[in-house]
């Protein structure tokens, strides 16, 4: 039962009752489990480029980019607290684990080092040095987001991840002349963004000739889900007061929608890398951008045929290009229905948003995998999966997961189409999480996934694209891989 203090709390958030039922039933319920059909492989779901496909595809790109409203967005509300988990893990237990020794036979080698040497002087007391480093009273890496950290080291100095952005997106998000970002951020480190931004924007504008469009966003309280005891019951705080939680990166979707342009590419704060190593990755998002403004081609002249009195050839011609490269191929039953619905229902998928995910070869790094997955009414779809979709105990799925030869580094092309994103999510695809709180245990919910469950209903093609286009930081000594270190 909701209170009118719970109701008051609810309104406060921008929270309907319907939503926080809805939850509910989920935590009593379960989600359902993602039904795989089968991997998707290169020639069946995933693109592979060849040569001169990639020139062709970077070549339309760069030709139709003036006339195109493009934007890059980078999901960066995330704190560098678990990039030095191993770290915390010394200074709490005083034993040195594997990692924190490379971090200290390394030390000199890390972009923040020059700040951080005149902090601790000639001492190598090592706690000393990870309290200057992490702390409050020091440099305060420990509980700063990851896209206002020192990751490469350059003659004129360090640049964070924020700055990485910037420089790469004038190669590939601008249109020649102006390039957009939007960032979503946690409401505690805006202002130190937005300053770093007023301080590195105008010089970078001057050093490549592109003005910038910089903007920033955060989670909104009406994505946060509710809380649950063990039980499923409402969890309280001392104060008898509801608590509710960040939702994930699939709350992000709202943020997602607020974006208006044509063409949005989505990438992970801390998958960047010097600029002496950015060219792949240039030409790579050049040509996925290329080849969903040719899927885009496509779907146009395809609903033109379908809105002429359409052949049966037609129809079928529209249903092989779906499959290709729109991943969609209707049910069994489809062909058993009257043509006019038959053209209707191809339209309908012909108009969804659509998007263009580049895919690196599975090498067991943790993320989502690109399957072809049957839906409810027996359609088959390329999904992004997570292991957490997929019920492990029943041997068949689980044998499929592990077959995927590729994985999703967060390396999206998006075209919304001016269309409300919202209502091209599957909600039954959340995680249910076990959580702490106060020292009391709890269930936490996350909305479906960014790339996953809140895109479930759009046109995907997957491409192959380099691993050396792949290089995330995730703990610390991450930064001393020859991806990170500049000459």
């Amino acid at each position: 039962m909701l209170s009118e203090k719970d109701l008051a709390q609810l309104s406060k958030r921008g929270i309907s009752t319907a939503e926080i039922n809805q939850q509910l039933d989920f935590f009593k319920s379960g989600f359902p489990w993602m039904n795989l059909e089968k991997s998707a492989s290169i020639g069946n779901g995933i693109f592979q480029f060849t040569d001169e496909q990639r020139k062709e595809f970077v070549d339309r790109f760069d030709q139709q980019k003036s006339a195109l409203s493009i934007l890059k967005m980078v999901p960066a509300s995330g704190a560098a607290t678990r990039m030095f988990k191993s770290l915390f893990e010394f200074l709490s237990t005083s034993v040195e684990n594997k990692e924190c020794t490379k971090f200290f036979d390394e030390l000199d080698r890390f972009a923040f080092y020059p700040e951080l040497k005149p902090l601790i002087g000639e001492k190598d007391d090592s706690a000393d040095i990870l309290h200057h480093l992490l702390g409050k009273a020091g440099m305060d890496y420990g509980q700063k987001p990851k896209g206002l950290l020192a990751f490469h080291s350059y003659p004129e100095g360090a640049r964070t991840p924020l700055e990485e952005h910037i420089v790469e997106a004038a190669a590939y998000a601008s249109d020649g002349q102006k390039a957009r970002l939007h960032f979503t951020v946690s409401p505690e480190h805006r202002s130190g963004f937005e300053d770093l931004v007023a301080r590195i924007s105008p010089s970078w504008s001057a050093k490549t000739g592109i003005t910038y469009e910089i903007t920033f966003s955060e989670q909104k309280p009406a994505t946060d889900t509710i809380a649950v005891n063990p039980d499923n019951t409402l969890f309280r705080e001392a104060d008898g007061s509801l608590l509710f939680r960040p939702a994930g990166h699939g709350a992000l979707l709202e943020n997602l929608n607020d974006l208006k342009a044509d063409v949005i590419f989505i990438k992970n704060i801390d998958n960047v890398v010097p600029d002496a190593l950015k060219q792949p990755t240039i030409e790579y998002k050049k040509a996925l951008g290329g080849l969903l403004l040719w899927i885009l081609k496509g779907i146009d002249h395809l609903d033109k045929q379908l809105q002429e009195n359409p052949s049966e050839e037609t129809i079928n011609e529209a249903l092989e290009e779906m499959s290709t490269y729109l991943g969609f191929v209707p049910s069994a039953d489809f062909a058993a229905l009257p043509q006019s619905e038959r053209i209707a229902n191809i339209r309908a998928i012909l108009a969804r948003p659509t998007r263009v995910c580049g895919v690196v070869k599975n090498t067991g790094e943790p993320g989502g995998g690109p399957f072809w997955c049957r839906d409810e009414r027996g359609n088959f779809t390329l999904q992004l999966v997570e292991s957490a979709q997929i019920d492990m105990k029943e041997e068949g799925q689980k044998a499929k997961f592990h077959q995927a030869s590729h994985f999703n580094p967060v390396d999206l092309v998006c075209a919304p189409r001016g269309l409300n994103l919202l209502n091209y999510r599957d909600m039954s695809t959340g995680f249910i999480t076990d959580k702490t709180k106060d020292g009391k245990e709890l269930k936490a919910m996350e909305l479906p996934g960014l790339w996953n469950g809140a895109m479930s209903d759009w046109n995907t093609l997957f491409v192959e694209v380099p691993l050396e286009t792949f290089n995330p930081v995730k703990t610390v000594t991450d930064l001393v891989r020859p991806a990170h270190q500049n000459g």
